[in-house]
């Protein structure tokens, strides 16, 4: 419930700093990356603006033999979510699983749309944690997501339309 509380103070603060006449320089900081208080440098939690209205769209996730409209999955801005992953390297290959069950949806798959989620490395100097478009399901033991193909730039891959 802490942790909620915290996520929902932070998510305002946000939403009220990139208000209307500051929306353009604010964009970036709706999508972000804060590393969380563990010990561990590879945990954190995602700040992420995802998804959008069910009108006019006809289905934007395949799934069962239909395309099907879910809400906060997909392209757009129009949901704030977050979720509290840990990063893994194997070799080159980068991934995030997610350590909180919940939080992205209760449904056994999620829309992740591409994203950058801008991460200040230090005073000023920011980072961006690149995860392309994919369609991820449910690990059916631990019910956590596994995002891949994910990676560290310094400039942003995506534009987060």
């Amino acid at each position: 419930m802490k942790k909620v509380l915290k996520l929902t103070i932070l998510a305002a603060i946000l939403f009220v700093a990139c208000g209307k006449d500051n929306a353009e320089s604010c964009h970036s900081s709706w999508n972000r990356v804060v590393p969380s208080d563990s010990k561990t440098a590879s945990s954190m939690v995602l700040f992420v603006h995802i998804g959008h209205e069910a009108k006019g769209c006809n289905g934007c996730v395949y799934t069962h033999g239909e395309w099907i409209h879910v809400d906060c999955m997909g392209f757009g801005n129009y949901c704030a979510t977050s979720s509290s992953v840990q990063l893994q390297q194997v070799g080159t290959a980068l991934t995030a699983t997610t350590t909180d069950t919940f939080d992205l949806t209760s449904e056994d798959f999620f829309l992740m749309p591409d994203r950058s989620l801008e991460f200040e490395v230090d005073k000023g100097v920011y980072e961006y944690l690149n995860i392309p478009e994919q369609l991820v399901w449910r690990d059916s033991a631990t019910l956590q997501f596994t995002f891949t193909g994910l990676s560290f730039t310094s400039i942003p891959l995506y534009y987060n339309n």
